[in-house]
């Protein structure tokens, strides 16, 4: 089967380098690619955010499938473009994909059918959200409607923050993902992340994963897109995955298909397990960047097959095999991030890798034959283990040996597990 897979981030390298393991596959193209996906496939100059260009690589390629990584391609309706021209395409339609690209959209398809999440209400006026804001106190959690790269999100825990956050968002912080607000009740517990296939019909959960977005140690500083991830999360127990595929996933599917807009995809929801059980913090319609880097070390089966039957229709007929270790990956990122930080630095050189080690490119190019850094998230340094403890030590003892002088990372990924695992 030749496929062309859309991106150029760690999940997307991750999706390649799963991709190509499959023996249905005779040819992977991807665009627009990075260095780390040029190992696992051909890249192609394409432009992704003009639709009929690649529907003409498609035809001329004679591509038999797509797999779009990133939601922004997904909310500007990229594979709406493809299958309008009859190309299996793995990903929602830009209508399904209001689920990340409007968090109000979410918030009232909860509301209308009793998926469990916190209390909000919805401002396009921040004079509003503000007097609502101080009604309800703090702690409280501001966020940008829209698509802000993982960033338009403020858990405040005071009302000076979220008052600054409104402002934030308003005063045009996260562009025209700002223009609406949605303000959200605190939730307590432990956050996890949950995947699913499906086909607008049926449902396979996947695999669970835990992020860390705080870009400090000991969760402190400012959100970023993600700075390590894990899998599995101890926190989602064989009963809490079936409460989530029964309280959350399949309502959702439900409300999807009844409200005009079945889902076709992956669902990642970001959960929070609290007293009460799983809540919905939000939904994102694509693999999470870096957990699925994590997700794919684990994955026995064929990504290949999975994908195309989530894409096909035929998801009920499909089964998914998960490896009983630990994957833990570390986000190697450029010191300043996720404020400003010095675009091209060089990396002089990345360590070879063995058995269950790989280091995905997240933010990386090749200039003048030099591999450079690019992005605010570099590289996805990861590794597996009998344990999360043995998989942290052997993904930092390669991260220690890559050679990035503007390169920095938190050394406390998966500090939640490890505790667990000497309680």
């Amino acid at each position: 089967m030749k496929v062309l897979l859309i991106g150029s981030g760690g999940r997307e390298h991750a999706l390649a380098w799963k991709l190509a393991q499959s023996p249905r596959l005779t040819k992977l193209y991807a665009a627009p690619g990075n260095p780390g996906i040029a190992d696992h496939a051909e890249i192609v100059t394409l432009d992704i955010d003009n639709h009929d260009a690649v529907v003409s690589f498609c035809r001329d390629a004679e591509i038999e499938f797509i797999v779009v990584g990133p939601e922004a391609p997904l909310v500007a309706g990229l594979a709406d473009a493809l299958r309008a021209h009859d190309f299996p395409v793995f990903g929602p339609s830009a209508a399904a994909a209001q689920l990340e690209g409007s968090k109000g959209f979410t918030k009232d398809l909860c509301a209308r059918y009793d998926i469990p999440t916190g209390a909000y209400q919805r401002f396009t006026n921040g004079e509003d959200a503000k007097a609502y804001v101080k009604r309800e106190g703090a702690p409280i959690v501001v966020k940008a409607d829209g698509l802000a790269a993982g960033k338009g999100v403020t858990v405040a825990m005071t009302l000076d923050e979220a008052l600054s956050a409104i402002d934030d968002c308003f005063d045009g912080a996260f562009g025209s993902a700002g223009a609406e607000v949605v303000v959200e009740a605190f939730l307590d517990g432990e956050e996890a992340s949950f995947f699913c296939l499906s086909d607008g019909k049926s449902a396979l959960a996947l695999a669970t994963a835990q992020d860390h977005k705080r870009v400090g140690d000991g969760d402190t500083g400012p959100n970023t897109g993600g700075m390590g991830a894990y899998s599995p999360a101890p926190v989602m127990t064989p009963e809490m995955v079936e409460r989530t595929m029964k309280e959350i996933i399949e309502p959702t599917i439900r409300g999807m298909a009844e409200s005009g807009y079945p889902f076709s995809g992956v669902f990642f929801a970001g959960l929070m397990i609290t007293a009460k059980g799983p809540e919905l913090i939000e939904y994102n319609v694509r693999f999470g960047d870096p957990e699925c880097q994590v997700l794919m070390m684990r994955l026995k089966s064929d990504l290949l097959d999975l994908l195309y039957a989530a894409a096909t229709q035929t998801l009920d007929k499909a089964t998914a095999e998960w490896s009983d270790d630990v994957a833990l990956t570390v986000v190697m990122a450029s010191k300043g991030y996720p404020g400003a930080y010095d675009k091209n630095t060089p990396i002089a050189s990345l360590p070879k890798t063995g058995e269950g080690e790989k280091i995905f490119h997240a933010g990386t190019a090749l200039k003048d034959g030099q591999l450079v850094a690019t992005g605010g998230r570099v590289l996805n340094v990861t590794a597996t283990g009998a344990t999360v403890a043995e998989a942290q030590a052997r993904a930092y003892a390669v991260l220690d040996k890559v050679k990035w002088d503007n390169g920095f990372c938190r050394r406390d990924i998966g500090w939640q597990a490890i505790a667990r695992e000497k309680a």
